[in-house]
């Protein structure tokens, strides 16, 4: 079983070579400190944080090198509903305050359209329509986005707010 320390310090052990020990403390409580979490867990294992944690983790052993662009695949899945919003609510404060590109790999569409700035549509590996948010909510183009769409719940009918992300028609960013 491997520390969450070690786990980060594996990245700069394989990246930053040259780096102290010092310097890798510093920065492994400085990335936890960023993404929520007591700098003290630097000693746990994987499988005493919750679900939450682990994923808050992950996102700070991600920021370690300083990316341009962090690939996400499924960010939140297997979280609660409330964890899951937590999750994306703090991507969302790192990529405002540090300043780098998210791309989402996700089957949650009502969450995208939410917090993206455009979209892309896969369908067997091919992208089939790409748009803003705005765009793809307001007006697909392509049978299988309209699918999607009609696929989430809905509070108000056939294509209305969107339950888990309290996106309404009217408040597509």
């Amino acid at each position: 079983m491997i520390s969450v320390r070690a786990q980060i310090f594996d990245i700069f052990d394989t990246h930053r070579p040259g780096m102290s020990r010092k310097a890798k403390t510093a920065r492994a409580e400085e990335l936890l400190t960023l993404v929520g979490v007591d700098p003290s867990r630097l000693s746990s294992f994987p499988h005493e944080l919750s679900g939450g944690m682990r994923q808050r983790m992950m996102i700070a052993m991600a920021l370690a090198l300083d990316p341009q662009v962090m690939i996400m695949d499924e960010p939140t899945t297997a979280l609660d509903v409330v964890v899951q919003r937590g999750i994306i609510r703090e991507i969302m404060r790192l990529r405002e305050k540090l300043g780098f590109a998210v791309i989402f790999i996700t089957h949650d569409l009502p969450m995208l359209i939410e917090i993206s700035d455009r979209i892309a549509i896969m369908l067997q590996g091919q992208i089939v329509e790409e748009g803003t948010a705005e765009e793809i909510y307001r007006d697909p183009q392509h049978e299988y986005t309209r699918r999607l769409l009609s696929s989430f719940p809905s509070l108000k009918g056939e294509r209305g707010d969107f339950v888990r992300t309290g996106v309404s028609q009217e408040g597509v960013r």
